[in-house]
């Protein structure tokens, strides 16, 4: 096994005694900023604020992970652009209010470009383009992984020393410490200049974190012969039982696929190395991580066909589409390393590994670049697609989740839903417009398999019809309810004007509350009255008459009256 051959720092690295101390005080400066511009105790921020906050925070960490003693120009331009990128996404996502549904996704985009496209400057691809030695890009991947890593550790060591620290000088009546440790602004600026005084250590020392990549990379592919023969087993088992198996072991089969698939990603790489001449020379760790190259593709076909399956059932969504993204980057890296050993045989696989691996981190950069853009409305998408799989009796009326427009496509979505609001449909336009009416979300489970049975169950104990209806849409939405055979009684209006439902089940009595305009809001419970008692308060007792529900003579739940 030939693991004694080290990765060493790029040429164009030096070491920089001052280094620490730029770092803690540029990411100090920056954890200030954050705090003084962020507005971390509400629920939603100002754009500019948002914008600001984003372009401080990694625009310092980009210039932080690329600033040299004798090289600083390019990396502040890399820094800059960076900057900018980041603040126009995150005025983008603080903008979007509710008039998106995947605001979240933007921002992970964007925060995987900058990932990809880091080492990828490091290494110098914005000079030498195809050029660029795929033994630095892969060196800064990992010099950069274990430096934020160890950067990250530091920190919460520095936090637990501090905390320590605090506690022992407030035994003595000293509470300098404590009272700082409880400011916002001294927390950010203290994890800031902690981080970035670690990191500079770490980046003076390429070196030797060259050598930690040898071991971390040995490490990594030992592993890799234990999941090659569980992904072996694996990948038969299902051949021979059936890709239903999987569906019924588990209703989310894709991301546990996509997480084994990446895990397998990683340990082909600790075994393929920066090339031939640093690989691992032992047949078992080669024969194991070319099985793995091998399993990413079935792996990755296995949770395309998942996610199909879904999008078959349930139409698409937006987290849909971006699974979909998911899934086809894991599909192209499949496809790539499936095919490097059938072109570059037994002998030469190996480099047909690290080529794609270029290729296909610029291009996965570039897509999820394009993605953070505001080119595409995937709510507006999915909102068709729903519409459309309605109007073709894909999905029946009553099992259309008319919710999900309200809340989950954004404006798309109730542009939609409004429409469908004055459809000639009757039962269609009942329940799209119960669900605009509604001002809280009603969850239901993509799979309720006992939707028909729980309405079976349901008995009533009045006859108004419109009541009826509201009750049985109630149980419909909420699968808590009705499990076994219950009944639904009408308590009348609270102050309100809201109508009062009990639900009776198993013994149990659940009170709902349907709002006036007679959209259910599920698992609104009626609770006791608690009024405040000091000790000068009267406490007695009184004569009470009221109504209270009976099940076969004997009393169920509280009085409601």
């Amino acid at each position: 096994m030939n693991d004694t051959i080290e990765d060493h720092a790029p040429e164009t690295h030096s070491d920089w005694p001052l280094r620490p101390w730029a770092l803690a005080a540029l990411l100090g400066l920056a954890g200030l900023g954050i705090h003084l511009i962020g507005e971390w105790g509400s629920d939603s921020w100002v754009p500019w604020r948002a914008a600001l906050s984003a372009a401080v925070a990694f625009g310092a960490l980009a210039f932080a992970f690329t600033l040299d003693r004798d090289r600083w120009k390019q990396p502040l331009a890399f820094a800059a652009i960076v900057a900018l990128v980041m603040a126009g996404i995150a005025w983008r996502v603080a903008s979007a209010g509710d008039h998106h549904a995947d605001e979240p996704f933007w921002l992970a985009a964007g925060v995987v470009a900058i990932a990809l496209a880091l080492p990828l400057f490091q290494a110098g691809f914005h000079r030498l383009r195809w050029r660029t030695p795929y033994r630095q890009t892969h060196f800064h991947v990992w010099a950069d992984a274990i430096s934020a890593g160890g950067a990250v550790a530091f920190t919460g060591l520095s936090w637990l020393l501090l905390i320590l620290l605090s506690t022992l000088f407030s035994a003595i009546e000293i509470d300098l410490l404590k009272d700082l440790v409880n400011e916002g602004w001294f927390g950010w600026t203290f994890s800031g200049a902690a981080f970035g005084a670690a990191l500079g250590v770490l980046r003076n020392q390429l070196k030797i974190i060259g050598t930690l990549q040898s071991v971390v990379m040995l490490v990594f592919s030992i592993i890799a012969v234990p999941l090659a023969i569980a992904l072996a087993i694996f990948i038969v088992a299902v051949l021979a039982s059936g890709i239903s198996v999987l569906w019924n072991a588990t209703e989310s089969p894709t991301p546990l696929l996509l997480s084994v698939a990446v895990a397998s990603f990683i340990l082909v790489n600790a075994v393929v190395r920066n090339g031939d001449a640093e690989a691992s020379e032992n047949r078992i760790l080669r024969w194991a991580a070319l099985v793995l190259a091998l399993a990413i593709l079935p792996l990755a076909l296995l949770a395309a066909i998942s996610t199909g399956t879904r999008i078959s059932e349930y139409g698409l969504s937006p987290e849909r589409l971006w699974g979909i993204v998911a899934v086809a980057v894991a599909v192209a890296y499949g496809l790539a390393y499936f095919v490097a050993p059938i072109r570059g045989g037994l002998t030469g696989w190996m480099e047909r590994v690290r080529s794609a691996n270029m290729h296909l981190a610029v291009g996965t950069c570039a897509i999820a670049f394009i993605l953070a853009l505001p080119l595409f409305d995937f709510g507006a998408i999915s909102a068709r697609n729903q519409v459309a799989r309605l109007e073709a009796g894909k999905v029946a009326v009553d099992k259309f989740d008319f919710d999900a427009l309200r809340w989950d496509f954004g404006d798309a979505g109730r542009e939609v839903l409004e429409a469908l609001a004055s459809d000639d449909n009757a039962e269609t336009a009942r329940l799209a417009a119960k669900a605009r009416a509604r001002d809280k979300r009603v969850y239901r489970p993509q799979r309720d398999h006992n939707r028909d049975q729980r309405l079976a169950n349901l008995r009533f104990g009045f006859d108004a019809p419109d009541l009826r209806e509201d009750v049985t849409d109630l149980v419909r939405v909420a699968v808590w309810h009705c499990n076994k055979p219950c009944v639904a009684l009408d308590l009348g209006e609270d102050d309100d004007g809201r109508r009062r439902i009990a639900l009776v089940e198993n013994g149990n009595v659940q009170w709902e509350v349907l709002p006036a305009e007679g959209a259910p809001e599920p698992a609104h419970m009626i609770e006791n009255p608690q009024p405040e008692q000091n000790a000068d308060s009267q406490v007695e007792i009184r004569e009470w008459s009221g109504r209270r529900i009976y099940i076969d003579g004997q009393p169920a739940g509280t009085p409601f009256e």
